[in-house]
C-alpha cells in the first residue's frame, strides 16, 4: 500500500543522490529532472515488491536508477535512428536549469571517469561505476545488479586491473578514472 508520508521521506533521504547519479550519466539539465523524476515513479510503482532481505534501499533504487537510465539510452537511441527529438517535456524554470546546470557541471569528473570506463565489459564497467563513482559498497552494487557478491569482487578486481594496465600504457583517461576507481571494497 502507497504511504505518501513514508515516500516523502525516502524521497527527501535519495533525491539528491539520485540526481548527481543522473548527472553523472547525462549532460541536459532536462534529462537529468526527468529521468530523476521517473526513477522515482518507479519506486512508488515497484514498492510493494521491495525486500529488505535481498539488500539495502540504496541498493534497491540504484537498481532502479539504472534501469531507467538503460530504459533512456535505448529510447534515445531509437529516436535519433528515426531521425526526431525527444518531445513533451515540460519547461523548467531558470533557477531549476542553473541548479541542474550546477551539479552537471560538478559531475563533470564523474562523467570523464564513465567514459574512461567504456573500453571494459559491462559487467566489470558496471561494478566499478556503482563502486568508484556511484560511492556504493561492493555488497550493494552486487545486489543494484542483481549478482552475488563474490562475482562483484571479482568484476571490480579485473576492471581494476585492466585500468592500471591501461594507465601504464599511458592512456591519460585511463588514469583519470583509475584515481577515480578507487572507491569502497
Amino acid at each position: 500500500m502507497y504511504d505518501p508520508a513514508a515516500f516523502e521521506i525516502f524521497y527527501r533521504r535519495h533525491v539528491d543522490a539520485v540526481t548527481r547519479f543522473m548527472a553523472r550519466r547525462v549532460t541536459d539539465p532536462h534529462t537529468v529532472a526527468d529521468l530523476t523524476a521517473e526513477t522515482f515513479l518507479a519506486v512508488i510503482d515497484s514498492a510493494r515488491a521491495y525486500r529488505a532481505d535481498l539488500g539495502s534501499e540504496t541498493a534497491w533504487l540504484y537498481g532502479i536508477a539504472r534501469n531507467v537510465v538503460a530504459a533512456e539510452a535505448r529510447r534515445s537511441a531509437r529516436q535519433s535512428a528515426l531521425g526526431s527529438r525527444i518531445a513533451g517535456r515540460r519547461l523548467l524554470e531558470a533557477d531549476d536549469i542553473g541548479r541542474l546546470e550546477e551539479k552537471l557541471d560538478a559531475e563533470g569528473a564523474g562523467r570523464r571517469a564513465l567514459a574512461a570506463l567504456e573500453g571494459l565489459p559491462d559487467g566489470e564497467r558496471a561494478v566499478i561505476e556503482l563502486v568508484a563513482v556511484d560511492q556504493l559498497s561492493v555488497t550493494e552494487a552486487a545486489q543494484a545488479l542483481g549478482i552475488r557478491k563474490v562475482t562483484a569482487r571479482v568484476r571490480l578486481h579485473r576492471a581494476r586491473r585492466a585500468l592500471r594496465s591501461a594507465a601504464a600504457g599511458g592512456d591519460g583517461g585511463h588514469a583519470a578514472a583509475l584515481t577515480y576507481a578507487g572507491g569502497k571494497a
